[in-house]
């Protein structure tokens, strides 16, 4: 891959006013209109595409320019604006994102045009990842190196501005002194009155072995024109990128967009009134689930106790927020005609059963896909003497479904009938045994009015129509619906996730695309020295993705150890650090989750057919499209509908919300003017006058596969991961759980 560098300009005098935000519409000149698009100059590197990224989660529209492309679009005066029939001066990009201040692969006409356009129309830019220097306001950095495991901290000014969702802390992902990322510490220059030149600090940290503060990203003023700076390298992936992604989104647009965000997080806990087989350390298997091999001591089921409810409620007030029950009915009568004829659980969950949302997962959770054959290990679907696939009847689906859904009525539960996730998401296909859906399943969804249904997102990641209803993925966390407690949790990681060498299962080794090898870990601290932060990490990766699939685990997780409620303690005081108490986790129902994915879906349709666009022109937002169409749309607070009505909901400082066009177009107040103003037919400006870009600038940057290396005045830095998924990431995937079947009740007395 062909290195490239980031050049400086020459910072010149332009005799150029700063115009604020409110400024007043002279009468000589016309109100500009800019339309709702950002323009993404990328060279493939790991920052800007992370941007990209985030661009395209939030559903921003934007237009790419791919500099490795030799067919790529030119930066012209016409490519960037143009005069509309009635004078009006028409800019067709909001903001700006390129990889750094000055790419060489654009040319000096290219970036002085590019410059103009952003001082004629106010439009701002983001420099992805600088060499710090004179030209982005900064001096010459005196440290660089690894920011792992750091925390930087979110300025005042930013949190007063688009970064308002912040607390302040801003931790980077990893382990002290490691190489998932790399970054510049540098101090901003002394502010130029003669260019109106400032740079406000955003993000900062303190220079080790000093007591001052360098930057990390912040806003360079100058010539006016404003540039969002950041001087460290990063990926979409990580941790301290996603808690200034959507910051750096709504920097750039001025708060003002098509899209929508939230972070997302919606807790499911399958198998209630039920059991779940237990792993056997000394098997490394889990008996009676069919992956044994040879003889090994059965293990005891592990089923909640009603000191485990009392404990999940008290945990829930604690905390502010509601579990969503997966129930199966049946075991509930198995027990109690086991045991005399009643259930302690069974009492202890009705008793407090308004304290959790609850959702259909069939009443005794049988396999519903194809009959399995436990012969042989892994299982294999059952076939006939032609070599089609036995399915499971639709009678007992349809029994399953029915039986659960009157349980749930009779006993007062407050479900949600339409919402059905089948045991071991069973009946939809699952590789490799299973290539295809269960036709009877299939039918008994139909035959259920079944509307949304759980599938395996590390099966199947997108959302698709089964029958009469829409599949919505769920993410699985690692903590395994066959352990309770630390040691067993530790055990079966270290199997699944360790080397043969190493006294694992070799999965890692078979799989080095989605598996990661681990040296095993200790059974003693294994738990809260690696898998518990791990899961708090990679779940939070989702919750900041603006991804509203669920996650699950199991009731199993709720007893001894009671692992999941100590997960889900990790997850949400670690946001909670993180974000304002206004930008909360948004806890959904399956069907809120599956009208999500949904609304996105179509959103993103809509953006590619290119049938909707905006534009804001004065303090007017301004949404046209075809009659029907939902369009996301993302607008600072105290934005108003005709009528003054509020726009949207308040969520993180802003208000958003899904407006549907009617046969006029949709228009939106926002409190002042965003963009410049400009003379009637005016093109813009030339810009400044540039340096060469082919010297200059000591900072190289080089891709090769999933490495990249950065080299500069401090020497040679290689980052393995840094154009890859970290491998964290990794740890999701097929064998979160082992398939299995219904979970043995106690023996008859």
């Amino acid at each position: 891959m062909r290195a490239f560098r980031f050049l400086p300009v020459v910072a010149l005098a332009v005799a150029t006013t700063v115009i604020g935000l409110a400024t007043v519409v002279p009468a000589s000149a016309t109100s500009s209109r800019v339309d709702l698009n950002v323009l993404v100059v990328t060279d493939g590197n790991p920052w800007v595409e992370g941007i990209r990224q985030q661009l395209a989660a939030e559903g921003v529209p934007t237009t790419v320019i791919d500099l490795t492309s030799a067919g790529r679009a030119t930066i012209t005066a016409g490519f960037l604006a143009d005069t509309l029939a009635d004078g009006t001066p028409h800019g067709h990009f909001e903001g700006v994102v390129l990889p750094n201040d000055a790419p060489t692969q654009l040319s000096a006409a290219e970036l002085s045009t590019l410059t103009g356009y952003e001082q004629t129309y106010q439009v701002r830019q983001v420099d992805a990842y600088v060499w710090p220097g004179a030209n982005t306001g900064l001096a010459a950095p005196t440290w660089s190196g690894s920011l792992d495991a750091t925390t930087a901290t979110a300025t005042a000014a930013a949190r007063g501005d688009a970064f308002h969702y912040l607390n302040g802390p801003v931790a980077f992902e990893g382990t002290a002194g490691g190489s998932g990322s790399y970054g510049y510490l540098p101090t901003p220059l002394p502010d130029n009155p003669a260019t109106g030149s400032h740079f406000e600090p955003y993000l900062t940290e303190t220079v080790p072995g000093t007591g001052t503060q360098g930057t990390l990203a912040g806003v360079y003023t100058s010539g006016g024109r404003q540039q969002l700076v950041l001087t460290f390298a990063y990926n979409s992936y990580q941790q301290q990128f996603r808690l200034l992604a959507h910051g750096i989104v709504d920097w750039v647009t001025k708060g003002v967009h098509l899209g929508y965000w939230r972070n997302y997080f919606s807790a499911h806990i399958d198998d209630l009134f039920n059991a779940n087989s237990r792993w056997s350390q000394s098997g490394d298997c889990t008996p009676g689930e069919g992956d044994c091999v040879g003889s090994v001591p059965a293990t005891t089921p592990i089923r909640m106790t009603p000191a485990d409810v009392s404990a999940t409620v008290a945990w829930e007030q604690q905390n502010g927020y509601t579990l969503d029950f997966l129930f199966n009915g049946g075991p509930s009568q198995d027990y109690a005609d086991a045991n005399g004829g009643t259930d302690p659980l069974t009492t202890a969950l009705l008793a407090n059963k308004n304290s959790f949302m609850w959702l259909d997962h069939t009443y005794q959770h049988p396999f519903l896909g194809c009959v399995q054959n436990f012969t042989v290990i892994p299982w294999k679907c059952r076939t006939d003497a032609t070599g089609a696939v036995q399915y499971v009847d639709q009678a007992t689906v349809n029994s399953q479904i029915q039986q659960n859904i009157q349980f749930g009525q009779a006993n007062g539960l407050p479900f949600r009938p339409g919402e059905l996730v089948a045991g071991e998401h069973s009946g939809t296909v699952m590789l490799p045994q299973q290539p295809a859906d269960n036709p009877n399943f299939l039918a008994a969804l139909s035959q259920n009015n079944i509307q949304w249904l759980g599938v395996d997102a590390s099966r199947e990641t997108g959302q698709r129509q089964i029958a009469s209803a829409l599949g919505v993925p769920r993410h699985p966390v690692n903590v395994f619906y066959n352990v309770s407690t630390e040691s067993d949790e530790v055990s079966e990681y270290n199997w699944l996730y360790a080397s043969k060498a190493n006294g694992g299962s070799g999965n890692c080794e078979a799989n080095p695309a989605t598996t990661t090898c681990i040296t095993p870990l200790d059974l003693n601290r294994g738990w809260a020295d690696y898998v518990l932060p791990m899961q708090t990490r990679i779940t939070l990766g989702y919750v900041l993705s603006n991804d509203p699939r669920p996650f699950f685990m199991h009731q199993s997780n709720l007893t001894d150890d009671r692992l999941a409620l100590q997960t889900l303690t990790d997850i949400l005081s670690t946001y909670r650090g993180w974000y304002t108490a206004d930008t909360p986790m948004v806890n959904q129902t399956l069907t809120d989750a599956g009208t999500t994915l949904q609304q996105q879906t179509a959103w993103q349709q809509t953006r590619t057919a290119g049938t909707v666009s905006g534009y804001v022109q004065g303090g007017v937002v301004t949404v046209q499209g075809p009659a029907g169409t939902a369009v996301p749309v993302t607008v600072p607070t105290g934005t108003t509908v005709s009528g003054g009505a509020a726009f949207g909901s308040a969520y993180a400082g802003e208000q958003s919300g899904y407006t549907t066009l009617g046969t006029a177009p949709t228009a939106l107040t926002v409190t002042s003017a965003l963009f410049g103003t400009a003379t009637a037919g005016a093109s813009p400006s030339a810009g400044l006058a540039l340096a060469s870009y082919s010297i200059g600038s000591p900072h190289q940057v080089r891709r090769n596969g999933t490495a990249v290396t950065v080299t500069d005045p401090f020497g040679t830095h290689v980052l393995p991961r840094l154009a890859g998924k970290p491998d964290e990431e990794l740890h999701i995937g097929s064998t979160h759980h082992h398939p299995y079947r219904s979970p043995v009740a106690p023996p008859q007395k």
